[in-house]
């Protein structure tokens, strides 16, 4: 529910609701804001918001010049704005003319988030209705820089920060947040933002970020969210040293009070939110972020993007390749260059698929993917060494130190890099690829683009114009001998919003990996031939509210098949039903 505020002069204003029932036996208003993913004591015919001066400084509820003479009148607004009346839609087209004016993409990331602060619906409708050109303003690349200068362009606090100082009141700091419904939380720790590394409190940009696009892409309402940023302080010796820095001046806690501080956060959620709440981690190392990620699976509903998100995205990507590059999954031959969360866990998805697909054993099927750290290729000889996420992709091999010779040695048909390591995939490496496959694919998924393994530009004239390229961060199109060529983004956005509107509208109480599988499934069948024409092995962004509903009864057809889903009776349209829970950010009128 909406906080209740009352202005000290002006009393209450009402927002109309209008209710009808819908499948699920809750409320659904008729902008599609739906209530009946939460559990409602009551049936909320109206909402109570404030009034006046304090209605125009409220950014959940504040229209600017879109009130119309009748709200100014009921609700103490008379003088407080200009006399003209205007239309969300004359908004937009104002401000994003006024957003397209700034040349540096930083300043239009401050833009959007001022734009937020004061005017959330119009906020998201900008984003919706410009997905495209917005989604690398608001997210990668552009939030990486944002996430660097944090400290200098901190306004206002968005989210909740919980530190080291908040140890043994973890609850009460959860109780400080003004929602009580809380659907899904973000949360990361800093130590790992994108490619960039430790940004300690300052890294609170990517969990505000990834839960604009689970409104904006996914549909699921901006109340429902909560942005968390754990600080355990920061190894980054600028920050420690920077006057302007937000969060604790200590260097990073590790061991036991690490892992007590985690402890409590988690049960407190839970014990705040119950167990439908989805958590997400996000930008932690790898040797937290594998261990947290096996540790609360089995007893919360938690998902990390970075291992389960990028797999199954990329998984997503392969799948869609197939049809232009030939064969199974299993008749492919997969080189990875890094073996962190994101190499592992696309391996691991990857693998599983091809299990799924051919029924042979899961160890079996991983033979025939190999990974390349910064020792080499990983291999048999190296397991007493390795970290435990790395042995299972030890296979038999003589010992290559380098790329270059991994892939001479293993002549892979696609070539992944996630290494958080720019320019590796040098002209040599993509030129001996591309010398035994007739189409390579070729994916440089490392963010931001300055870390990318290599450009669009890159991929496409090394391989004389044969291979799929797609990308974690966006490339524009680039021509080659006469023809256009389209690179792909492999980015998480497609499927993280989708997956957590899936696991919400269905009450999912786990998360299992068949539902990742259900969700790469989900998106591959979306590409056109049309897509497919152009190189493109994603569909476009404009579609991505129609992909996420997509994804979204995929994934809650999974949680019903698997038993984890706790919604019922089961809707009988899925897909319909999923459109119906989506959040829309038009106005709504109060009387």
């Amino acid at each position: 529910m909406e906080s209740t505020m009352k202005e000290m002069r002006g009393g209450e204003s009402v927002l109309d609701m209008d209710p009808k029932s819908t499948v699920g036996g809750g409320v659904e208003d008729v902008y599609g804001e739906d209530c009946a993913t939460e559990d409602q004591l009551l049936t909320p015919w109206t909402y109570s918001v404030a009034s006046g001066y304090s209605l125009l400084r409220d950014p959940h509820h504040n229209k600017g010049l879109a009130f119309t003479e009748t709200e100014r009148d009921s609700h103490y607004l008379r003088g407080l704005l200009p006399p003209t009346v205007v239309t969300q839609q004359l908004q937009e087209k104002k401000l994003m003319a006024s957003i397209r004016k700034y040349q540096v993409p930083l300043q239009k990331y401050m833009a959007m988030m001022e734009l937020q602060e004061r005017n959330e619906r119009l906020f998201y409708k900008l984003l919706i209705d410009n997905v495209e050109e917005l989604l690398p303003v608001v997210y990668t690349p552009t939030v990486g820089e944002a996430c660097q200068k944090y400290g200098s362009i901190f306004r206002r606090p968005q989210g909740l920060y919980i530190s080291l100082k908040e140890k043994g009141k973890v609850l009460d700091v959860l109780k400080n947040w003004p929602e009580r419904s809380i659907q899904v939380i973000v949360v990361t720790d800093g130590e790992r933002i994108l490619g960039l590394g430790d940004l300690g409190c300052q890294g609170m940009g990517i969990p505000v970020g990834k839960l604009s696009l689970y409104t904006a892409l996914g549909g699921v309402r901006p109340s429902a969210c909560l942005p968390v940023t754990v600080d355990v302080g920061t190894n980054n010796e600028a920050l420690l040293k920077d006057e302007f820095y937000i969060g604790l001046k200590q260097r990073r806690a590790t061991g036991q009070e690490y892992a007590d501080l985690l402890h409590e956060f988690m049960t407190a959620v839970k014990q705040n939110y119950g167990e439908k709440v989805l958590i997400q981690f996000e930008d932690f190392a790898n040797h937290n972020a594998f261990t947290l990620l096996a540790k609360y699976g089995t007893t919360h509903l938690v998902f990390n993007d970075d291992i389960q998100g990028t797999a199954s995205v990329v998984l997503a990507g392969v799948v869609a390749a197939l049809k232009l590059i030939g064969g199974t999954l299993a008749d492919h031959r997969f080189l990875f260059l890094g073996a962190g969360e994101a190499g592992t866990g696309i391996a691991e998805l990857i693998a599983l698929e091809m299990s799924k697909q051919t029924k042979a054993p899961l160890e079996e099927t991983r033979k025939k993917i190999w990974l390349v750290d910064s020792k080499g290729l990983i291999v048999s000889s190296r397991k007493d060494s390795l970290q435990h996420f790395k042995k299972p992709w030890a296979h038999e091999h003589e010992p290559v130190k380098n790329l270059l010779g991994a892939v001479q040695a293993i002549k892979p048909t696609v070539l992944i890099g996630s290494s958080g390591v720019g320019r590796t995939f040098t002209k040599e490496i993509i030129e001996t690829v591309a010398s035994f496959n007739e189409k390579p694919l070729i994916m440089a998924l490392s963010n931001p683009t300055s870390q990318s393994e290599c450009t669009a530009e890159e991929a496409y004239t090394w391989s004389q114009g044969r291979a799929i390229f797609a990308s974690g961060s966006p490339f524009d199109p680039f021509e080659y001998n006469g023809k256009l060529f389209v690179p792909g983004q492999a980015n998480n956005a497609y499927i993280f919003p989708g997956f957590g509107l899936g696991l919400v509208i269905s009450g999912a109480i786990r998360v299992h990996d068949d539902m990742l599988l259900a969700a790469s499934e989900a998106l591959a069948k979306q590409v056109s031939e049309e897509n497919y024409d152009k190189g493109l092995i994603y569909p476009p962004f404009s579609n991505i509210r129609k992909i996420s509903a997509n994804i979204a009864a995929n994934v809650a057809a999974k949680a019903y098949e698997l038993g984890v889903a706790t919604r019922l009776p089961r809707p009988v349209n899925l897909l319909k039903y999923a459109e119906s829970c989506m959040y829309s950010p038009v106005y709504r009128s109060f009387r």
